[in-house]
């Protein structure tokens, strides 16, 4: 018998931000990992550090009204939701490659309607997502009237630090603070602000590999609420 969802609501770091977790999402984790395994994957472009495959949301429809209560009872979207964008994702780039802004903590969008959905297909051996203030700034949250403050302060950060060092970055660090992480487990989904600051967990760098069968394979979509 496959489990029923289970919903938890998590706040984050000083600002409370909520965290969304739905497990059981999908009741079909084995089929979705076939179906990601057999599709085309292509370069991720210039802020993701890996590859992407379109990947059709009809599978939703089981967690559609736990998804809708949460958007409409945690983030507050009344009049609708939209999907901007779905894909498969997988980690690819090595750690010596990766771009100065690939080693720090990002944000996905600065508008606060986007909500970010992770969904994980593999278990804690394949990371998970943690979140970050930034030390010199406090923000948690980076919307449209903090980009330049923020980014003033990721330039001061490089006076006073240097550069990143070309690692994915994990814990906390002189430039950011962890404030709280979610452990990566079968059929788990996620659902955060986009303006959040978070980095992906990778244990294991030097394994990442682009074949579907054995790479960091998720499901990434954003949801544009009104």
């Amino acid at each position: 018998m496959t489990p029923a969802p289970q919903v938890s609501v998590r706040r984050l770091g000083r600002e409370g931000q909520p965290l969304v977790v739905i497990d059981n999402a999908s009741g079909q984790p084995e089929a979705l990992l076939a179906r990601g395994r057999s599709a085309q994957f292509q370069d991720g472009g210039a802020s993701y550090p890996g590859i992407r495959a379109w990947c059709p949301p009809d599978y939703l429809e089981r967690v559609r009204p736990l998804l809708f209560q949460a958007l409409q009872q945690v983030f507050g979207f009344r009049r609708g939701v939209s999907m901007d964008v779905s894909t498969y994702s997988i980690v690819t780039t090595p750690e010596a490659d990766l771009a100065p802004l690939q080693r720090i903590p990002h944000y996905d969008h600065a508008d606060g309607e986007v909500i970010a959905v992770m969904h994980y297909l593999l278990g804690p051996e394949s990371g998970g997502t943690a979140f970050y203030r930034h030390c010199r700034t406090g923000f948690e949250t980076i919307d449209e009237a903090r980009v330049d403050a923020y980014r003033a302060g990721l330039a001061e950060d490089e006076r006073e630090y240097g550069m990143p060092p070309a690692r994915y970055h994990v814990g906390s660090s002189e430039r950011f603070e962890e404030i709280g992480r979610v452990e990566a487990q079968v059929d788990r989904l996620v659902l955060y602000r986009g303006r959040l600051l978070h980095s992906g967990v990778i244990p294991d760098p030097a394994g990442l590999t682009s074949d579907p069968a054995h790479g960091r394979l998720t499901i990434n979509m954003f949801m544009r609420g009104r």
